[in-house]
């Protein structure tokens, strides 16, 4: 009885958090199907898909879209490299040094960003670079980029320094043993933080606000029109990119059990002919 008590409350423990992370989604979903002026889904008039139409039809909106693309895509570019080589940097340093060098590195994530995105705009706009996407893009990078590196610094706890010893001893140069030996033990970490990079720049709010210039993401974009009242256009762009989220998960895992699939099986096969050869049979 106490574990079925157990079982039943752990059930409902997770049906209660899996439903607090998807409910708010459902609703937000919903409001683009339903023919409101203000985004909602209760009283429900009509189904349509007119503010799919008028997303479409909406340039402000579109424009806002594909700066926010490129800065996310900038941002990963930038942040993924940055915090990949400053986690092997400070890897590598060891004494007190070590210690003042993360302090220094992962300050970005301590200071808030409304007070990084005006330091942003005093420094760069005093070496003459614009206010615009690429100075925003530099902004936000100082931020990601700490999260990039304590990633990659996890991982590289797990790493094994005899491998690049080994390497170093057979002939191998300082480049061939970060891209042929610590890199490849890295590239998880990589990945995550280069997901991570994307998808914090898609939503970052407070460096764009004071570094974007006259350029303007979707977070500015909505945030603009709450003055006047949101529509559903935003509700149908969240449809949207809530189903290119769930396709690219679908994907990955689709393509996690292949993969999986074919270890099992070359598993499979390398277990088989080693035990061929134990008996002395022919391995074909």
């Amino acid at each position: 009885m106490k574990r079925s008590y157990s079982h039943y409350l752990m059930v409902g423990y997770v049906a209660l958090f899996i439903g607090f992370l998807l409910l708010p989604l459902l609703i937000a979903g919903g409001a683009a199907f339903n023919d409101t002026r203000f985004p909602s889904v209760w009283p429900w008039k009509a189904s349509t898909l007119h503010w799919f139409t008028q997303m479409a039809e909406n340039h402000q909106l579109l424009v806002a879209v594909w700066n926010t693309l490129m800065l996310a895509v900038g941002v990963t570019l930038l942040s993924v490299p940055i915090g990949t080589a400053a986690a092997i940097v400070l890897n590598n340093t060891k004494g007190k040094s070590r210690a003042l060098l993360y302090a220094l590195m992962t300050a970005p994530i301590l200071t808030p960003a409304a007070v990084v995105g005006i330091s942003t705009l005093i420094f760069w706009r005093g070496v003459n670079v614009p206010a615009g996407i690429f100075m925003t893009t530099l902004g936000v990078s100082s931020i990601i980029s700490a999260f990039v590196m304590l990633l990659v610094l996890a991982r590289l706890q797990s790493f094994d320094r005899a491998l690049e010893d080994a390497a170093l001893d057979l002939g191998a140069t300082n480049w061939q043993v970060l891209t042929m030996v610590m890199l490849p033990h890295l590239r998880p970490a990589i990945a995550v933080g280069a997901m991570i990079a994307f998808l914090q720049a898609l939503e970052a709010f407070n460096v764009p606000l004071f570094a974007r210039g006259n350029a303007e993401t979707v977070t500015i974009y909505i945030a603009s029109q709450v003055r006047i009242g949101v529509t559903p256009q935003i509700n149908a762009l969240a449809v949207i990119m809530i189903l290119i989220a769930v396709a690219g998960g679908v994907t990955y895992e689709i393509v996690r059990r292949r993969e999986h699939r074919r270890s099992l099986k070359l598993e499979g096969l390398a277990h088989a002919a080693e035990q061929a050869e134990k008996r002395g049979e022919p391995i074909y």
